[in-house]
């Protein structure tokens, strides 16, 4: 093996991993996005007012908001148990 196509591997390899990278960032910036919860909040609501209308509830656009905004709060909530996990997985892991 020669020094030019070692060198032409790495390089190859290096833009490999920075592509790699550059997926793996807009998919991170995709999962904490405001778009992506507003999607999963409307589709959450949608679905359950739909069921709701199919069962013939009352009030069922009034009623879907609880799961749309149960899933909202609880994406709140996961934030701050994130956090704190992490903390303490590294405290026990120094």
């Amino acid at each position: 093996m020669t020094i030019e196509y070692r060198l032409e591997t790495v390089e190859n390899e290096l833009k490999e991993i920075k592509k790699r990278n550059q997926r793996v960032e807009a998919d991170k910036a995709w999962e904490t996005s405001a778009m992506r919860k507003v999607v999963i909040f409307v589709i959450t609501y949608i679905v359950a007012a739909l069921w709701l209308v199919n069962i013939e509830d009352t009030n069922p656009l009034l009623k879907a908001l609880v799961p749309a905004f149960g899933w909202y709060l609880s994406t709140l909530s996961l934030s701050i148990i994130k956090r704190k996990w992490i903390d303490k997985k590294e405290l026990r892991d120094l």
